[in-house]
């Protein structure tokens, strides 16, 4: 039986902690060290970026941490795995080949592509249209001899399932091992979450210094532990661990692309300081249907904020409400609700509350000069006081993101090798 494999990661988002994958490579052994770059924000972000350039379209700043780091990796014989590619994974691995060119390394670099499903048309108006994959293009890029593995939108857990898969060697109906991997993925891929960020019991927390970001040790059985590198700041508890189990569920059914998770069968339990096991974890067969991240441009948008001091905010909030309103022509406005400050407050910054006005439309020129234009124009005109939190903006456009699925039998996933071989696989 293979001995665990010890998977740690090292971004939860793209923006997350740059230094990080450094403080993973330093911080002890690890076999494999993963990055979590994406979300439908990130793609949408994505999706703009590829509006300006269409070169790009990946999570720039992994980029930048292999440019750091790609040696350390190499020399510890730590492989990297992450969703950074984003809209353009095959343009991200054609840049770590540069980086590692220019480094002076020989490292194989794989790509996963084929979640990418703008050219199939099914989705009228898509600036984004991306079929979460599962794990197994991971694991054959693993089978082959890749160090780095960059992939589009697949599944936060995958991450970790494939190099999971790839190391036990399971097929593709072990759905107990598989189930067990994708649970020790969703733990850890949120970065510090399981360690203490975000938890409601943060005080009971070591905040002397940076939370430290999470690893799983996975069993040949798909059970794990999930730990951190001995000196990093926060714990990791079964509070902490359940916090973010429970994070992004809808029921005890969590659907997959390789596998379906019964969560009623997890079991945690504390093996010592820092270290909590994940045992007994049932899987079943994958749903028919993958879910896709859909996005679209919405339009545009603008807000101006109000400052409003003082007694009577009500009625100043009421005053320049009528002041403003009949002069607008955006399609959608919408007015914040302002609460009373506190009598007696002892500062002017605590006697002051907000009043944000936000306006979109699918046209800039209704969010632009025609909205901040008269809403500048009241400033000696209306209530007393009569302040903003900063000068007019520019209008921005903004996205709607829906949740679509489509038949598997749609997608196509493809591994395209360290060596050019492109494979396809289910």
């Amino acid at each position: 039986m293979s001995a665990p494999l010890r998977v740690g990661n090292c971004s939860g988002f793209y923006g997350d902690r740059i230094s990080a994958m450094r403080e993973m490579l330093e911080g002890g052994p690890l076999d494999v060290l993963t990055g979590d770059y994406l979300a439908e924000l990130t793609m949408l972000i994505l999706g703009r970026d590829t509006m300006k350039d269409p070169s790009l379209g990946y999570a720039r700043t992994h980029l930048r941490q292999l440019e750091d780091c790609l040696g350390l990796a190499a020399e510890r014989g730590v492989r990297i795995v992450s969703n950074a590619g984003g809209l353009n994974p095959a343009g991200l691995a054609d840049r770590v080949r540069e980086v590692a060119a220019g480094l002076g390394l020989d490292v194989a670099v794989a790509h996963v592509e084929g979640d990418d499903l703008r050219p199939l048309a099914l989705f009228d108006g898509a600036l984004t249209a991306n079929a979460y994959l599962g794990a197994a293009g991971i694991a054959r890029a693993l089978d082959a001899g890749a160090q780095v593995v960059v992939t589009g939108r697949v599944t936060d857990a995958s991450l970790v399932v494939g190099p999971a898969w790839h190391h036990h060697g399971w097929d593709a109906t072990a759905y107990d091992a598989l189930a067990g991997a994708v649970v020790a993925g969703h733990v850890i891929e949120c970065g510090t979450q399981a360690t203490g960020g975000n938890f409601s019991g943060f005080r009971s927390l070591d905040l002397s210094r940076p939370l430290g970001f999470p690893i799983a040790e996975v069993a040949a059985d798909g059970s794990s532990v999930v730990t951190k590198h001995d000196g990093t700041g926060g714990a990791v508890t079964l509070d902490t661990v359940t916090a973010q189990l429970v994070y992004e569920i809808q029921s005890t059914r969590y659907l997959g692309p390789d596998v379906t998770v019964d969560l009623d069968s997890v079991r945690l339990a504390e093996h010592g300081p820092d270290r909590v096991a994940i045992s007994g974890v049932r899987g079943e067969a994958a749903p028919e249907r993958l879910k896709v991240c859909v996005n679209e441009l919405g339009g545009f948008r603008n807000q101006v904020e109000f400052v409003l001091t003082g007694l009577d905010v009500d009625d100043k909030a009421a005053w320049v409400r009528a002041q403003l309103d009949p002069q607008l022509t955006a399609r959608d406005v919408e007015w914040s609700q302002v609460v009373a400050p506190p009598p007696d407050a002892t500062s002017e910054e605590a006697a002051s509350v907000l009043l944000r006005c936000t306006v979109r439309d699918p046209e800039a020129g209704p969010v632009g000069r025609a909205f901040t234009g008269p809403a500048v124009e009241l400033a000696l005109a209306s209530y007393p006081g009569f302040t903003m939190t900063t000068p007019p903006q520019q209008p921005t456009p903004y996205g709607v993101y829906r949740p679509e699925l489509v038949d598997r039998d749609l997608v196509h996933q493809v591994v395209v090798h360290h060596d050019g071989r492109r494979e396809e696989v289910a």
